[in-house]
């Protein structure tokens, strides 16, 4: 079956799911063991509920979403192609998205293994809403480098209030306020966490979607041209709080959901 072949919607597919329980037993899973990204995935599905889905179909509807349909860019495979944007300048979106990737060691490959040991792509509703939900995971480092927000605990909760007023899933939501509360908790800083969490929401609502965009293209502007035209504002809440978490002696690096160690 090939992706034009596929259905809106297939009969096994839940629409209105929220189930915030098991969205907390997952999360202390998460807490004590901040490697275990395959629990971040058990929250989005707990927490996923009908405006994520509707979302999707407005999307898949418009003619933006028809040409990338009928395009079907395997994005995972693009972004990890490094080669394709040699040609692109120093200060394009696809020149820090590399430099971003090689320092921390990531792939995109690697966040869709991450994604499928959660829940293996035979046993996912073949439809295009999946289509899309896939595409808002393939997306995600891009939301690191045009945001500013690193992969400390902090700056992924910022991101992911942030990607909430993009996306519309209550389970980031749920993740981002409720790490901001275990890093306050674990660390004991005075940093004014929930202040970057809030403007992390503020800062993706007044944002374009960037998991709508040409990702082609995106790629190859200049970045700060590509964060005006999107109008992604600086996070400078998040950057206060790491100022006085360094201050106080906790490094970023060292930051996470279940311990905060003192540099």
């Amino acid at each position: 079956m090939t992706l034009l072949d596929r259905p809106l919607v297939t009969p096994e597919r839940k629409t209105s799911r929220f189930r915030p329980l098991k969205a907390l037993r997952h999360f202390r899973k998460l807490v004590a063991d901040k490697e275990d990204t395959e629990q971040v995935f058990h929250i989005i599905e707990a927490m996923k509920g009908r405006a994520s889905h509707k979302q999707a179909w407005n999307f898949i509807a418009s003619p933006e979403g028809q040409r990338f349909l009928h395009e079907e860019t395997d994005i995972p495979a693009m972004l990890d192609d490094h080669a394709r944007w040699a040609d692109c300048g120093p200060n394009s979106v696809a020149a820090h998205y590399i430099a971003f990737m090689k320092r921390e060691g990531l792939s995109a490959a690697g966040l869709v293994a991450e994604s499928n040991k959660w829940q293996p792509p035979h046993e996912r509703p073949q439809d295009l809403t999946q289509w899309y939900f896939d595409r808002l995971r393939d997306t995600h480092d891009l939301f690191h480098v045009l945001t500013g927000y690193g992969r400390d605990a902090l700056g992924e909760a910022s991101l992911l209030a942030f990607s909430y007023e993009q996306n519309r899933n209550a389970g980031i939501l749920f993740i981002a306020y409720a790490g901001a509360r275990q890093i306050g908790k674990v660390s004991g800083t005075r940093a004014p966490l929930f202040d970057a969490i809030r403007e992390g929401r503020a800062l993706g609502r007044a944002a374009a979607k960037i998991a709508h965009q040409d990702i082609a293209a995106l790629m190859a502007e200049d970045i700060e041209a590509a964060r005006a035209r999107l109008t992604i504002g600086k996070p400078a809440a998040y950057r206060h709080c790491l100022a006085i978490l360094e201050s106080e002696g906790i490094l970023r690096e060292q930051l996470a959901l279940g311990s905060a160690q003192a540099a």
